[in-house]
């Protein structure tokens, strides 16, 4: 794995804030470096497999945001990775996440997860999907949690995404969210190998 770029560089799960901008990066099992270049531009690159959730955003999220985003997304094929909008929130604690780009199919976010509807933003239909995570890593520890996940059709890997729209869709099917937690623009993996330099303007 070549070196990567920036001031701020990790191989450990953490968050924190770089140069006003939060970040945080979830790693279990993973070869993967982590580097904020600037404020609202990251680059990750991993091999493996396992689980890493690494982005930047903001810290606690808005049910408002418009969320920009864009960049360098160069996975290899085998890789099972996606690039969403993620966050949480608590009180319930919520895992959610708006999915705009699955690399090849290989990552089925939506796997034993319940259809509840659509919500049409953007420029795309999204499919809305819950799913129950028992005893699962989160914000809190291992906890019990629900997942909200919007899936984009028209699959992209630059665009802005309407938050307020998925939330008005998830309230509307009684999926309502607390107190907003992280909220980043995310790049996700189980296995394979790849880098991406993403760029986040909120």
């Amino acid at each position: 794995m070549r070196q990567p770029r920036g001031d701020l560089t990790t191989e450990q799960p953490g968050q924190g804030t770089f140069d006003g901008v939060f970040w945080s990066f979830f790693n279990s099992g993973f070869d993967a470096v982590f580097t904020n270049i600037a404020a609202g531009q990251y680059e990750i690159q991993w091999d493996g497999s396992g689980d890493f959730v690494a982005g930047q955003g903001q810290n606690p999220g808005s049910t408002s945001a418009e969320i920009t985003f864009g960049g360098s997304f160069e996975p290899n094929p085998s890789s099972a990775v996606i690039l969403s909008v993620y966050g949480w929130s608590e009180n319930p604690l919520v895992e959610y996440y708006i999915n705009e780009f699955d690399s090849n199919g290989l990552f089925d976010i939506t796997f034993e997860a319940t259809l509840k509807g659509t919500v049409t933003s953007d420029g795309s239909l999204y499919n809305i999907y819950t799913h129950e995570q028992v005893n699962q890593p989160s914000i809190e520890g291992t906890a019990t949690f629900i997942q909200y996940i919007s899936v984009r059709q028209n699959g992209r890997t630059s665009g802005t995404v309407t938050v307020a729209n998925h939330v008005n869709a998830w309230r509307e099917l009684g999926m309502d969210l607390g107190t907003m937690n992280e909220q980043i623009v995310a790049v996700e993996s189980l296995s394979g190998s790849g880098q991406a330099t993403i760029t986040v303007q909120i």
